[in-house]
């Protein structure tokens, strides 16, 4: 089970026009997919997201720490950004 607000993220994936669930991949939270296709997998379960520790410092320094990541609409850092740190 991924460590973060499963249902808060469920949520923002709908916003953005994708379905998350528990990942597959060795130490991430969630897969991103779009339709039937993965399109990604975000989040590392060493550590903690908005989603959990709602400290908005931590997010601002997370957003500018990701500023380009997060740009890139579809890519890994835009479905976390959009999904986990919302």
């Amino acid at each position: 089970m991924p460590q973060t607000n499963l249902t808060k993220a469920k949520v923002n994936a709908k916003k953005v026009g994708v379905v998350v669930k528990p990942s597959t991949v060795k130490n991430k939270k969630l897969d991103v997919f779009k339709g039937d296709k993965k399109v990604a997998s975000i989040g590392d379960l060493r550590y903690e997201d908005y989603l959990t520790h709602k400290d908005e410092k931590r997010k601002a320094n997370y957003k500018s720490r990701h500023e380009k990541d997060r740009k890139v609409v579809g890519s890994a850092g835009y479905y976390a950004d959009k999904i986990l740190w919302s």
